[in-house]
């Protein structure tokens, strides 16, 4: 019996019932043990005040390290592209979509001076760039207390990942997807991570979804050549089309005034070094000197 860690939030817990489906449909039984992170006790500071990387996967981790469970199950987007010694991305499964997501109004139907909430420094910096005149305020919480302090009138509108809304079976309280262009989503958002020791790696092989893999694998290495965390200003968005790869990245400064925007494309073999060397791009485009002002 496999045992899968996961945090206890209700969409991580659809994620990890998703991936004991799959698991049981290979003929692996599993069962779930929830474990509690650092990111889940601090609801009352912006996360990008928190600081640090692993703020909803280094417990985790260590019940995985510590033989207390065989595989994790995350939202790809809160994994640090460095793991520990011993453990493993195992597999991406196929990929929900990437992109942000406005509830409660359109962008265009948004009055000068509405309150957005979102506590991502990501989508807070780029909507500031289209959309100066809105008051951008932190919103923490799961997603159904997100959307509960929408419907309390405690925002005009929030932003939230389109994935989890559509995992749970909210779709309908999207008013608007949110273009790559204007906000471009962060690394590996949308997509599955599961990851193993030693233990859970065959078993947890067989869920991989290369065009995924591929993808993320770009975007992730553009986040380490940049030297970025889960909480930095940093977007990144590729996609598959067969054989070929195309990913655009943007950096920007959280007051939206400052930003850096390129692209590269090339064969989904090569995903490392596209990633990579966008990164370095960026950064010799004026990256190094934004990212520096927000490490501090």
């Amino acid at each position: 019996m496999l045992i899968i860690a996961s945090r206890g939030s209700q969409l991580a817990l659809w994620q990890a019932h998703w991936v004991q489906q799959q698991l049981a449909g290979l003929g692996y039984p599993s069962r779930i043990e929830i474990v509690k992170t650092t990111g889940d006790k601090i609801t009352d500071v912006p996360l990008a005040q928190v600081g640090g990387k692993g703020l909803f996967t280094k417990e985790i981790e260590e019940a995985l390290l510590e033989g207390r469970a065989d595989l994790a199950v995350h939202s790809l987007k809160d994994l640090p592209t460095e793991l520990p010694a011993g453990l493993v991305l195992a597999a991406t499964p196929a990929r929900e979509d990437p992109r942000d997501a406005l509830v409660g109004r359109r962008l265009a139907d948004l009055p000068a001076g509405a309150k957005l909430g979102t506590s991502s420094l990501r989508r807070a910096a780029q909507l500031r760039k289209v959309r100066p005149d809105l008051r951008i305020e932190p919103v923490r919480g799961n997603l159904d207390t997100r959307l509960r302090k929408l419907d309390e009138g405690q925002y005009d509108a929030i932003v939230l990942a389109a994935a989890g809304l559509k995992r749970l079976g909210w779709e309908d309280r999207i008013a608007e997807i949110l273009s790559p262009d204007i906000v471009c989503p962060a690394v590996g958002q949308g997509a599955l991570a599961i990851e193993t020791g030693q233990s859970g790696l065959l078993a947890c092989q067989k869920l991989n979804h290369p065009p995924t893999q591929w993808a993320v694998t770009a975007e992730r290495a553009l986040l380490a050549a940049l030297g970025g965390g889960c909480q930095v200003p940093i977007g990144a968005y590729a996609t598959v089309n067969g054989e070929s790869l195309s990913l655009q990245a943007v950096v920007v400064s959280p007051d939206g005034v400052q930003l850096v925007r390129d692209r590269s494309e090339g064969p989904a073999a090569d995903a490392q070094r596209i990633g990579r060397e966008l990164g370095e791009a960026l950064l010799a485009a004026g990256a190094d000197s934004i990212l520096e002002s927000v490490y501090g």
